[in-house]
């Protein structure tokens, strides 16, 4: 009887790995094979809004927020409409890169094709779906700082109390985030990034980037995402660079580079893996059934980031 698949719907998936995590990918695709997906059913663990990861192929059509993200804007759970005009509630188009921006996206969805989806499927058939959850659980848990800091940034203190107390709880009575126990007391609250932060005071999107292995940007959000990166204390603790400040501790020795980028790349790998087995029905049909991808993609992701930041 084939495992059971949460209806769920997840954050863009974009892809962070570096060139060494698709050398891993690869090697993760022969040790597994390519499975066939599994059916879907009920959730099984709730899980929150997942921040910054990893996507070859956004979605085309719209992007909702899962059941436990709520805000005041009963909205919030209306669908992206991926062909709305730019100037749809505040969405600014402004893509003179466009060129090459499609030819970056014919990359990644090539590289979604055939090495991530694979690879997904492969860990799909293999890691039970509890599983799968509680570990995006975990990754979500993790990035708690720049999130806590980024409403303290826009004056948003309840948001900033929700996910301290979110932290507080998941990290313990959830053992280390693997179980999403602060929806049971309605702990959730939008999620806040630098990007949003620089939105909030003013700063111009700017032009749309279409980044290779990382999946759609502005170049506001694009800075936005090197900000989450330098708000996130787990980066100072394993990235080898920040070992020769003596200020800042590491959770390895400073000569054992190896093991500080296996446990970076690891890691990371495993994230986006994970996030993209959650998401393997997510694309079916929106291929064949969208005429123009690379439009759909740019729209949708425009409209979600500028409601994003309205909120």
């Amino acid at each position: 009887m084939p495992r059971m698949r949460p209806l769920m719907t997840h954050r863009p998936f974009r892809l962070l790995l570096p060139i060494e995590g698709c050398v891993l990918a690869v090697v993760l695709m022969l040790a597994s094979g390519c499975a066939a997906a599994k059916g879907s059913s009920a959730p099984l663990i709730s899980t929150s809004e997942r921040q910054a990861q990893p996507i070859l192929l956004a979605e085309a059509s719209t992007t909702q927020p899962p059941p436990s993200v709520t805000s005041g804007d009963s909205s919030q759970d209306e669908p992206f409409d991926p062909f709305a005009k730019p100037d749809t509630e505040g969405m600014e188009e402004y893509d003179p890169w466009e060129g090459l921006n499609t030819k970056f996206f014919e990359f990644n969805r090539q590289l979604d094709r055939w090495i991530l989806k694979p690879v997904a499927k492969g860990y799909n058939a293999v890691v039970p779906n509890i599983v799968q959850v509680g570990v995006s659980n975990v990754f979500y848990n993790s990035r708690v700082t720049p999130r806590l800091l980024n409403n303290l940034f826009q004056g948003k203190f309840k948001g900033a109390g929700i996910e301290a107390g979110r932290f507080l709880i998941n990290t313990t009575v959830g053992i280390g985030g693997f179980f999403d126990v602060a929806q049971r007391f309605n702990l959730t609250t939008p999620e806040e990034d630098t990007g949003q932060t620089l939105g909030f005071y003013g700063v111009k999107p700017g032009p749309y980037l279409m980044v290779p292995l990382l999946g759609p940007y502005t170049v506001r959000d694009l800075i936005g995402y090197g900000g989450d990166i330098v708000l996130n204390p787990i980066y100072w603790l394993i990235v080898p660079t920040m070992h020769n400040i003596d200020a800042i501790p590491t959770v390895v020795d400073v000569e054992e580079r190896a093991a500080t980028y296996a446990i970076s790349i690891g890691a990371r790998a495993t994230e986006i893996v994970n996030e993209r087995s959650l998401n393997l029905e997510k694309f079916q049909g929106v291929e064949e059934s969208t005429l123009d991808l690379y439009t759909a993609v740019r729209n949708a992701y425009l409209q979600k980031r500028a409601k994003a930041i309205r909120e």
